[in-house]
């Protein structure tokens, strides 16, 4: 048995795919991609980890799973290569090169990049790719770990709207929700647009549950109260109780999100927009990495009030 929750999966007539990244978000798309009959070849630095991915999905996939040493290799037979690394110049080492996966993709194929990267990588990696009669589409997702084992991330896509006709169908094998944003580089936009309205909700809800029990109430009692009102929000509703019982060995590490609001505030300071409670939460962050808490879920913020 894989190590996803079920999905039903729409009936989409296979296709020949790649995922380079066998993260923690990309280790179950890739999954998901199997398990809704596709062809799937997979690429990660680490070997063992394609290898260990091949033997966990290969009795239920319906498709030919395979892994790559390299990119180029992955992506030499694919319709559609998907990705999902670290930041840009991971991006860029995936990508680019020899061993690159746009060296071995065929003319008209599409790469999909799901990773949380700058508005001007994609733009490049975009221009790259139409050079070479290539497809680039940047698709950064929210839904965390847990939604990406449950097959229900929220996708933000930028590029060509033909393009993205194209690849939606497949990309909801393990999403909920695929959206066409804009052109190349909006959909990065739209993620730095969620990580800006998540960093000031955590803050807040940190606040309020530090602020509830130094009044002595029960807030566990008191979130089931407010979370039927117009304070509820899904960190209230996903993280409230963890936050309240000091958990946080799960979910969005405190590193990811510093780099995502890394991102968010050199993009600001490029288009003028202004960030005041955006720049003091990603300092509280800092804060808590200071303290140990780099892997810790992004809802240990309450850890700096108490």
């Amino acid at each position: 048995m894989s190590s996803l929750n079920p999905k039903s999966y729409d009936s989409i007539p296979s296709q020949k795919v790649a995922f380079l990244g066998l993260g923690v978000m990309g280790y179950p798309m890739a999954g998901h991609l199997a398990l809704a009959g596709h062809d799937v070849t997979v690429y990660n630095r680490t070997d063992a980890k394609s290898i260990a991915w091949q033997q966990e999905f290969k009795p239920q996939a319906k498709g030919t799973l395979t892994h790559s040493a390299t990119p180029r290799g992955a992506a030499s037979n694919a319709d559609i290569v998907f990705c999902c690394v670290g930041n840009d110049d991971d991006l860029r080492s995936v990508v680019l090169g020899d061993n690159g996966a746009f060296a071995g993709m065929a003319k008209g194929s599409v790469f999909v990049d799901h990773t949380t990267a700058s508005a001007d990588v994609a733009r490049e990696l975009s221009k790259a790719a139409i050079e070479r009669g290539l497809q680039f589409i940047d698709a950064p997702v929210s839904g965390g770990q847990a939604g990406a084992q449950n097959g229900v991330l929220t996708v933000m896509c930028g590029g060509d709207s033909a393009t993205f006709d194209r690849v939606k169908p497949v990309t909801a094998a393990f999403a909920r929700a695929v959206t066409r944003v804009g052109e190349s580089g909006a959909g990065q936009l739209a993620k730095m647009v969620n990580q800006i309205a998540i960093a000031g909700l955590v803050q807040g809800l940190s606040e309020a549950i530090a602020f509830g029990q130094r009044a002595g109430l029960d807030m566990n009692e008191v979130l089931g109260v407010i979370g039927k009102g117009a304070a509820q929000s899904w960190q209230m509703d996903n993280r409230g109780k963890t936050m309240i019982e000091g958990k946080f060995d799960f979910g969005f590490a405190v590193d990811w999100m510093r780099k995502d609001l890394g991102l968010v505030l050199d993009e600001a300071k490029r288009n003028g927009a202004r960030l005041p409670v955006t720049a003091l939460v990603d300092q509280f962050y800092a804060d808590v990495q200071q303290s140990g808490g780099n892997r810790w879920d992004t809802s240990s913020l309450i850890t700096r009030l108490k």
